[in-house]
This record gives structure tokens, sequence and C-alpha cells, in this order.
């Protein structure tokens, strides 16, 4: 079976869909879990395989120690993901996992394996920096920040030991893409569509049409209304961008 030999911890097959013709890779958003993109994999199967990326430091990896650095996520994410190329395999991250597909990207593409495509969503281009720290607040302006985001039900936080439980994953994680710093390189040869909310604080239309800089091939840019958890209110819409563009209607 196509998977075998590498390091498990990092995959979640939440509907394994044998007679695929293509596979999508799915890497979450800063705090995020792989269990955010179940409904994606029951979306697309069984023409796409999807793969969910579990970092580190969160649900069944909740033992292991987080990584804080981008660089590193994407080397460990990549060597896992050439195992799982036998079929086209495209990229889909969202905020944080943006910035992370486009270093696994380059990394596929320089061991030989080219994406099929890289979807980037919610996420500026890697070349436009913001000063944010918001890693370095305290747990009440952490949590605060993420809050301002949407994306997780306001409750969760409210008990003591959820907070005790999530915050160091959320912590890192805004370490991780806070401190990104964009090396220039060769663009890719993957095709790029970029998807983004029309009022989304962490990234403006300029910002995400950006993305077309860091291509050789085709670009794409799809605006839908809604805040930095668009894809959540828009997820047929957002199903509908990723099945056609992988012509797998």
């Amino acid at each position: 079976m196509t998977g075998v030999g590498t390091d498990q911890r990092w995959v979640r097959r939440y509907r394994p869909a044998p007679d695929a013709v293509q596979r999508l890779v799915c890497l979450p958003h800063a705090g995020g879990s792989a269990s955010f993109y179940l409904p994606a994999a029951h979306a697309l199967a069984p023409r796409v395989d999807v793969l969910a990326v579990q970092y580190p430091g969160r649900q069944d990896r909740r033992g292991e120690p987080c990584v804080e650095s981008i660089p590193e996520l994407a080397d460990h994410i990549a060597e896992v993901l050439r195992d799982w190329a036998d079929l086209p395999l495209s990229l889909f991250g969202h905020s944080m996992g943006a910035t992370l597909g486009f270093e696994v990207a380059r990394r596929l593409e320089a061991s030989g394996v080219r994406p099929a495509v890289l979807f980037a969503s919610g996420r500026r281009a890697p070349s436009r920096l913001r000063d944010e720290r918001h890693h370095l607040l305290d747990d009440a302006g952490l949590l605060a920040a993420v809050r301002e985001l949407g994306g997780s039900a306001p409750e969760l936080f409210e008990d003591d030991e959820v907070r005790r439980m999530v915050l160091p994953a959320i912590r890192s994680d805004y370490r991780a893409v806070e401190t990104y710093r964009y090396r220039p390189g060769p663009p890719l040869s993957c095709p790029i569509v970029a998807l983004t909310g029309d009022a989304d604080p962490k990234v403006t239309v300029p910002e995400a049409r950006a993305w077309a800089e860091h291509t050789d091939s085709s670009f794409a840019l799809h605006v839908f209304p809604g805040g930095h958890f668009y894809l959540t209110d828009r997820f047929i819409a957002v199903m509908d961008v990723i099945t056609e563009r992988l012509a797998v209607r």
C-alpha cells in the first residue's frame, strides 16, 4: 500500500479512496489539526484521496514537542509526502498552512516531485511581510487574537483544561508563521490557486494576488465573501474550486 514505510504520525486518511485519480494534501492553520479537513475528505471522495497533515503537539500527537519553524515542518512533511506521489499530488493549505504548503512544494520540486496544484487559502504571498508578534503576547492576549479571527467556538476557550491543552500548539504555530521569512528563489513550476475572504484581516486581495509572483505556471485568484475562516461558510464553493481545478467532477 502507498505510504508504507513513511512516518505514519503525519498523515490522516479519514476517507481512504483506493480508486482515486488524484491526491490532495491538506495543511491546517495555526493551532489547527488534521480533523479540520474531515468534511473535505468526505466531500471529495472517492475521486480524490484526501491526506490531512497532523502537526506535532495536538490531538493524538499532543505528547510530542511542537515544531516552531516553518522550514523544519516543511522538511518533515515533504519527506513523508514523497511516498504518496504515485498519483498526482496537490497541496491545500489554509492560513499558516498556505505558507507551509509553499515551502513543502519547493522541497518536493527540488526532489523531482512536481505538485499538480498549490491551493493557497487565507494567506498573503510569502514575499509580502507583515510584522506580527502575537506569539509574544500573554495567554489572554493570544487567545483574544485567536477569537478575533473566528474559526473556533468561543466557549471552547472558557474551559481551563481545554485552554491548557491547546495553548502550547497555538503559541508554537504562531511563532512559526510570524518568524517565517521568505527566502528568494526560483518560482514554483506548478500552478497556484489563491483563495481568500474579502474581509479577512490577515490578508488583503492585493496580498493574495501576489501569489502570482511565485509560479512560472498559471495563477488564479478566488475571492469569497467572509473573513479569515470564509471557507467554513463557503465550503461547497471551495470544494467546487478544487474539483474543477483537479478536473475530477
